[in-house]
């Protein structure tokens, strides 16, 4: 590529994100003003200056590796923030709320399924995509909240953690059955166990020493730094191992969180965050919406929506009831659990490619996954802000 060519596409890059920091900013100012939090004006910003409103920008390569940057470094700060011995304390909570959160969804998504004459497999794939969580937005939410340290909160978290693994299994259960790809049960649950004996006895003692050592160098920002290839590697990890690369920023939050550095990574890297990555990692959700060809399949979006939203409001809700919550806690920790986000897309686009989704439904269900994913922070808002919380 000559020089010409090189200066258009980076001319081209920097317009664009010049467009989305502007946009999400903006955006999340106005959603404040109007009583709402940041996250959801950030999330709609997406959708306005991508394909589906005004085309001012359209999902890159660039944009892809840069938002998820973003996701990780959103992890990792609710991981800092996280009380380890509130998410212990709340165990039982979580994974009641984690299995509640996907029979539910499983159940209602696949007789939905049928209802719009999906194939048995068509529809059973439809109930696992909507059992997903994606537990980014919704720590975001419950930070400008305030409400990341609460029961709720860790709940919440516990359970998004749990719902990503059980998710995983039944993903490969599924296409081991019912598509030709040979996939070892055994060996995918073998990597999680893996995964998580690795970050266990990392986070105890290899990630305190790494600190240790980073410390004294005299180089600029070496703790920044040191916190940062904590996070990658544990995301690294957690991808080689099958599990979300969330997860393992998550777990290195954690992990740095007990350490006498807590204070001063928060402090840096919320600026790294906030400023770049993550903005264009809530942007890059919006850009999946795209409303062509969806027209004749309004009624169904909008029926697919009412039951992604409702089964994981009362589903996880009633695990979060049965474990000593109370009932508006328990709607609150159900809506904490609604937003499918980008796992629930990663998972539509593993769903086409293995023929257990079919493409003429492929754009319909990408807006429903983004509709969950917008009406959870007014959700949040509308069932947190004003109360004061239950403790258990």
């Amino acid at each position: 590529m000559d020089v010409i060519g090189k200066g258009v596409i980076a001319v081209f890059l920097f317009l664009q994100i010049l467009i989305i920091l502007l946009a999400t900013k903006l955006g999340g100012a106005l959603s404040v003003k109007l009583g709402q939090p940041s996250v959801l004006g950030k999330l709609v910003s997406g959708i306005i200056i991508g394909p589906a409103v005004l085309g001012w920008i359209n999902p890159s390569e660039m944009i892809s590796q840069i938002s998820e940057i973003g996701v990780l470094l959103l992890m990792f700060i609710a991981g800092l923030e996280t009380d380890i011995k509130a998410l212990n304390q709340n165990r039982n909570s979580s994974i009641a709320v984690a299995v509640g959160g996907i029979a539910a969804p499983l159940l209602f998504g696949y007789l939905g399924g049928l209802l719009i004459d999906l194939e048995q497999s068509h529809a059973l794939f439809l109930g696992l995509l909507f059992s997903a969580t994606s537990v980014s937005i919704s720590a975001q939410t419950l930070k400008e909240l305030g409400l990341l340290k609460s029961h709720e909160g860790t709940t919440i978290l516990g359970a998004a953690v749990l719902d990503d693994i059980l998710v995983v299994i039944l993903l490969a259960v599924m296409m081991s059955l019912l598509t030709t790809e040979q996939i070892s049960l055994s060996l995918i649950i073998g990597k999680k166990i893996l995964f998580f004996t690795a970050i266990a006895l990392l986070g105890w003692k290899g990630v305190p020493w790494v600190l240790r050592v980073a410390a004294p160098l005299r180089v600029s920002e070496t703790i920044t730094s040191a916190a940062l290839i904590i996070c990658f590697f544990f995301a690294y990890l957690a991808e080689a191992l099958g599990v979300a690369g969330i997860i393992g920023a998550f777990a290195a939050g954690i992990a740095i969180s007990h350490t006498k550095y807590k204070h001063e990574v928060e402090t840096k890297i919320q600026p790294i965050a906030y400023a770049f990555f993550v903005p264009v990692f809530f942007v890059s959700i919006g850009l999946s919406v795209s409303f062509a060809g969806t027209g004749s399949q309004v009624w169904m979006i909008v029926g697919l929506t009412v039951v992604a939203i409702l089964t994981k409001l009362l589903g996880s809700g009633l695990g979060a009831r049965l474990t000593g919550f109370g009932n508006r806690s328990s709607l609150g920790i159900g809506a904490g659990m609604v937003s499918r986000g980008e796992v629930a897309l990663i998972l539509a686009a593993i769903g086409l490619e293995a023929d257990l989704l079919q493409s003429k439904y492929f754009t319909a269900i990408v807006v429903v996954v983004i509709l969950t994913t917008l009406v959870t922070p007014p959700m949040l808002k509308g069932l947190f802000a004003k109360k004061e919380m239950v403790q258990k």
